[in-house]
């Protein structure tokens, strides 16, 4: 559906310059921009490319001179990230689901089904599950046993909500995730290599192979409002008590989140992170790609760690690490360049091993 340049500036909070009354359907990068695309061009190194393209009108930096780059309308943008999240929810036409109850779909008697609810193709609600107003439940996915979703969630298909999740409002699960199942719990008749290894810090280790008994998952999951999970990613069920996702979290793909783990509000993960189990993370914690957090510790509130980090110890609030084991930035930074000048200084002391020796020789 078509957008007026003033509503899409409204959507943003940007400034509508020009014929405010040209209709958008989609937005395009400047080259590529035909007459009914929005050229996105927020900073001014893309300027350039809008003649390239046929766009009548553009979302630009504050500033921009739009009447010279030959634009007969533009949203005029100060912080362009933040306009684009905006920008993309007015434009988005999400994935078409029909909208209603499909012939289909399996809803148990005794599911809770809320007002203007869309569940799609072989999706299954099981007994005494709730789903809130306005939610929808995308083509085969799985809503386990006295499992609760909020009001105006986006469950996408292939999902699956294992029994006794609680989950909030605005929840958008993409394809593909799984919430629920089973941690990832077992124990041994009798001391295994690894309680022996954790003892002994790896010094001894004199137990045999055993077989691996189940510590059933009674605690299912928590997660709060306004959650997003990214396609594939994985929440285990608590042991006994749930494992929790704070309010605002967004997690990408592929991501992990083991049994018992707590994680606080507005946290952000990208791409196959992974958390052990019984782990504490505070609020606003930013873990970047394949980020591994060890089991049993604790990171404090707006903790930041670089790509690939492997955090095994206790985190303090506000701080920013990075590397394998991860240190504070300025430090991995350090042991970077150290390891640099390796080379450099093993031949150096080649070369003193060798003046010492002539010397000695001489004498």
């Amino acid at each position: 559906m078509p957008h007026s340049i003033a509503d899409i500036a409204q959507a943003v909070g940007g400034l509508a310059v020009g014929d405010t009354s040209i209709l958008i359907s989609a937005a395009a990068e400047p080259a590529a921009a035909g007459p009914d695309d929005l050229a996105l061009a927020m900073n001014p190194r893309y300027a350039d490319n809008i003649a390239l393209g046929r766009a009548r009108a553009a979302m630009l930096w504050e500033g921009a001179d739009w009447e010279a780059l030959g634009l007969k309308a533009a949203v005029i943008v100060n912080r362009p990230r933040l306009a684009m999240a905006g920008m993309t929810a007015v434009l988005d036409p999400g994935q078409a689901y029909p909208k209603g109850i499909d012939p289909s779909a399996m809803i148990e008697p005794s599911a809770k089904i809320g007002a203007n609810v869309t569940i799609g193709p072989m999706a299954y609600v099981a007994a005494e599950a709730e789903i809130g107003d306005g939610s929808i439940i995308g083509p085969q996915c799985y809503i386990g046993h006295k499992t609760r979703l909020g009001r105006d969630c986006v469950v996408h298909s292939g999902v699956r909500i294992m029994a006794r999740v609680q989950i909030g409002d605005r929840f958008r699960a993409n394809p593909g995730v799984v919430v629920g199942g089973d941690g990832h719990s077992f124990v041994t008749p009798q001391e295994s290599t690894v309680e022996q290894a954790r003892k002994s810090l790896g010094a001894e280790v004199t137990a045999t192979g055993q077989a691996w008994v189940r510590i059933h998952s009674l605690g299912s999951v928590l997660i709060g409002d306004d959650v997003e999970l990214g396609a594939n990613c994985t929440i285990d069920a608590g042991t006994i008590r749930p494992t929790e996702v704070g309010s605002g979290c967004k997690i990408d793909n592929l991501c992990m989140v083991g049994h018992n783990v707590k994680i606080g509000r507005d946290c952000l993960f990208a791409s196959q992170v992974g958390v052990a189990g019984s782990t504490t993370i505070g609020n606003g914690v930013v873990l970047a790609g394949q980020v591994g957090v060890n089991d049993n510790i604790s990171i404090g509130d707006n903790v930041v760690a670089g790509g690939a980090s492997k955090i095994f110890t206790k985190v303090p609030a506000g701080r920013v690490v990075l590397g394998h084991p991860a240190v504070k930035m300025e430090t991995n930074l350090e042991i970077y360049k150290a390891q640099r000048r390796l080379p450099r200084l093993f031949q150096q002391v080649a070369e003193l091993q060798k003046a010492v020796f002539k010397t000695a020789d001489n004498d």
